[in-house]
């Protein structure tokens, strides 16, 4: 009977230790593509052209305009994909963007600056409240969204940010 009692309390363990991970399954309809609108700051999550999901975003600290430059705390705008997962992000989980591409390469070369990068989808920093446009020009949600979201995007998604 204690042996019993001893296998239950360790199923139970597990079930609840599994129940708090950051990594979820998804098997639904694949995302075929991300959309941005960063004036309404919301992103939706496609297959085909139905939208799956739908969330509210924050952006980086001066949200209007397309990225040029390192530390103009802009979101990109344009065109790119998915390009990796983060599973040890400090935002919690992240799925990095493409950004820089070919032409804001050239256009922060021709200036003589650099274009920046690391622009991510991610969650909350530890620790951090929410708030509105607070990165340094990455796409955020929270955590519980982050990890929905992680576990329906793949790399190789293509994502459409408008202004």
């Amino acid at each position: 009977m204690a042996f019993f009692r001893v296998v239950v309390l360790l199923v139970m363990a597990f079930g609840l230790t599994a129940c708090g991970s950051k990594f979820k399954g998804y098997s639904g309809p694949r995302v075929t593509l991300v959309e941005v609108d960063k004036s309404d700051r919301k992103m939706y999550l496609l297959h085909k052209d139905k939208v799956l999901k739908t969330y509210d975003i924050a952006l980086g600290f001066a949200p209007t305009g397309h990225k040029q430059f390192e530390g103009d705390g802009k979101t990109p705008e344009g065109s790119y994909f998915i390009s990796h997962r983060n599973p040890d992000s400090t935002y919690h989980l992240s799925l990095g963007i493409s950004y820089p591409n070919h032409n804001d390469l050239a256009f922060a070369a021709a200036a003589g600056k650099r274009p920046g990068g690391d622009i991510f989808i991610h969650g909350a920093p530890n620790g951090r409240p929410d708030r509105r446009d607070w990165t340094a020009g990455c796409i955020a949600v929270t955590d519980r969204q982050m990890e929905r979201i992680y576990a329906m995007v793949k790399p190789g998604t293509p994502i459409n940010i408008r202004p």
